[in-house]
């Protein structure tokens, strides 16, 4: 069996330590797991009146559909989730019927001060509730985000952070095809 998972972070900088959780997890998903990692940079804010979605969502928006499960890595912005990624969440919550979202598994991570997201994950997994993502509750992955676990470009070089970032994904294979998606 293979599965694709999609990474998403609120983050838009490239040195961004959430990008770099993201990149540390698509280069030790398990195997027979690819995964692909979204960019959000150039995504216009959701607006009702925009009827013909702009090219920039819509490239997002296939990732999401083709995805079997998403791992969000979640900054922190003032104790809560960053506009990027609730944004993108919005855009793709207004798809008929939530078809994009409704069922899907997700797992969590996510680096920012002190509790290392903490905050912005559990405001997160509220607005999973509405949205009928499945969050995965374990393993949870929090970092530092200035904490010597990254380098200077982003990257993750904590051992133990990677080692749960792997165990997570493991998780999220079990996770995501026990799911019955509507």
């Amino acid at each position: 069996m293979s599965l694709h998972f999609l990474g998403i972070t609120g983050s838009l900088r490239q040195q961004s330590r959430n990008k770099g959780l993201l990149r540390a997890a698509a280069t030790n998903v398990p195997a027979g797991v690819t995964m692909d990692i979204a960019d959000l940079s150039d995504i216009p804010f959701y607006n009702a009146d925009i009827t013909n979605k702009p090219a920039s969502v819509q490239r997002v928006l296939d990732q999401i559909a083709k995805a079997d499960a998403l791992v969000i890595a979640c900054p922190e912005y003032n104790y809560s989730i960053a506009p990027a990624l609730k944004n993108i969440l919005d855009w793709a919550s207004r798809e008929p019927g939530n078809a994009l979202l409704a069922g899907k598994a997700v797992a969590l991570m996510g680096a920012a001060g002190g509790m290392g997201s903490a905050r912005a994950q559990y405001h997160l997994r509220q607005v999973c509730v509405f949205l009928d993502l499945h969050p995965l509750n374990k393993p949870e992955v929090f970092a530092n985000a200035f904490s010597d676990g990254f380098d200077d470009a982003g990257n993750l070089v904590d051992e133990r952070i990677l080692q749960l970032i792997r165990e997570q994904l493991q998780a999220l294979v079990t996770w995501s095809t026990t799911l019955e998606r509507p």
